[in-house]
């Protein structure tokens, strides 16, 4: 499985427009992290019918700034939220990013 980058703030709002039409997971993820890179190997991969999307938050935090004032979440990394129908239904963070419980969570939808 590939992740699918959030490079702009315009793809930002493309992504939430998305999940209108599917769900959208967004990993938010520092290559300076151990932790980072544990969880995010944890997650290789999502449900089929869910879309992957990360965001470097070294790179891009003012994204990251951004996807936390939209969802009216704490900035944290890593992150993993699940994002439906415009609205954030589900975040995570550290150890507490689970695949069992992303797939439980997009199994409900």
């Amino acid at each position: 499985m590939e992740w699918n980058n959030i490079e702009s703030l315009e793809m930002l709002q493309e992504v939430i427009q998305k999940s209108f039409e599917s769900p959208i997971v967004i990993f938010k993820h520092s290559n300076r992290c151990s932790i980072s890179s544990m969880a995010l190997n944890r997650i290789r991969s999502v449900p089929e019918n869910a879309i992957p999307y990360m965001v470097d938050v070294i790179r891009h935090r003012n994204i990251s700034n951004e996807i936390a004032n939209t969802f009216g979440v704490h900035h944290q990394s890593p992150q993993m939220l699940i994002i439906h129908k415009g609205q954030c239904i589900s975040d995570s963070s550290h150890l507490g990013i689970s695949p069992k419980s992303m797939e439980a969570q997009i199994d409900q939808l």
